[in-house]
């Protein structure tokens, strides 16, 4: 009972979050200085004109009009299409997805495979005269340079000296940096908290290894403060892949946002928003799993 009461409240609060989400960004657009057919048009386009194309779009209407239009149509799965190619948004973030799936991908395995051993030995060594000061200042100055700083810096020096951009190597790479800087220092601060709780020193008085101790009782209880970080990586995915000119979800959004493309904005970020709450309702039920302490409470 308890667990199908606390599904009822995650599904209801996360439909009033997509329909918030949903009121903000269909109002962003419209509040955006040059509308669609400024864009497209120009500045020279005569009244006549603008008033054609905007009555060809349905962007004649009134704004609660066309917001409850394009909210019925995608609570029957239909996205619209867009405004410049004329194309099912559906089919084309879905065409998309791929890039945006391997470089998230890519920057989790990065993030397990180095920055939780990173985050651990760094915590282990700790304690007075145990070192660990190398790791908490990489991962410190890993986390303190934004994606799209690093990224901008990459593309910069790359292309100054004549090499290639294209491919996912470097777009991977600068993604990879946020992703094991931030799971080092998350996992380092929740390795610290678990140090002290009492059964791992009553495993310490039971004479267990460390590396038993570790692997049983340490990296099991850190293990959610580490899930809940991945859910913030597709955000990093969507900047590299836009700053690289990848063809995933987050170039095309950005390049729509110019072109005043509403459909495609208002896709893109609808879809991003219920990966986003979805991932952290899924990663919400491992950490009850995988964390004993969080499972009695739920």
């Amino acid at each position: 009972m308890r667990l199908l009461l606390w599904w009822a409240g995650r599904a209801l609060s996360s439909a009033v979050t997509l329909l918030g989400i949903s009121v903000l960004i269909f109002a962003a657009l419209r509040l955006m200085p040059g509308g669609f057919a400024e864009t497209i048009l120009g500045p020279f386009a005569t009244p006549a004109q603008k008033a054609e194309l905007a009555a060809r779009y349905g962007l004649d209407q009134s704004v609660f009009a066309q917001y409850g239009h394009w909210l019925a149509a995608v609570g029957t799965g239909d996205f619209g299409t867009s405004m410049i190619s004329r194309q099912p948004v559906a089919a084309e973030l879905w065409a998309r997805l791929p890039v945006t799936g391997r470089l998230t991908l890519f920057a989790v395995a990065a993030a397990v495979l180095a920055g939780v051993p990173l985050g651990v030995l760094t915590a282990l060594r700790a304690r007075p005269g145990g070192g660990g000061a190398a790791g908490r200042l990489l991962s410190g100055l890993g986390v303190s340079v934004p994606e799209f700083a690093l990224g901008s810096l990459v593309v910069f020096v790359v292309s100054r000296y004549g090499l290639q951009t294209s491919g996912y190597l470097l777009p991977a790479a600068v993604l990879s940096i946020f992703a094991i800087s931030a799971t080092a220092r998350t996992t380092r601060d929740a390795v610290l908290n678990v140090l002290v709780e009492p059964h791992v020193t009553a495993a310490v008085a039971r004479g267990e290894t460390p590396w038993f101790i570790v692997r049983h009782h340490i990296l099991r209880n850190a293990a959610g403060p580490v899930l809940t970080l991945t859910a913030y990586l597709l955000g990093g995915a969507l900047i590299v892949e836009y700053l690289f000119n990848l063809p995933g979800i987050g170039s095309y959004v950005v390049q729509a946002v110019g072109r005043r493309d509403y459909a495609v904005v208002q896709a893109g970020v609808l879809l991003a928003a219920t990966v986003f709450i979805v991932m952290n309702v899924l990663i919400d039920l491992l950490v009850g799993l995988v964390d004993p302490r969080l499972g009695r409470r739920a």
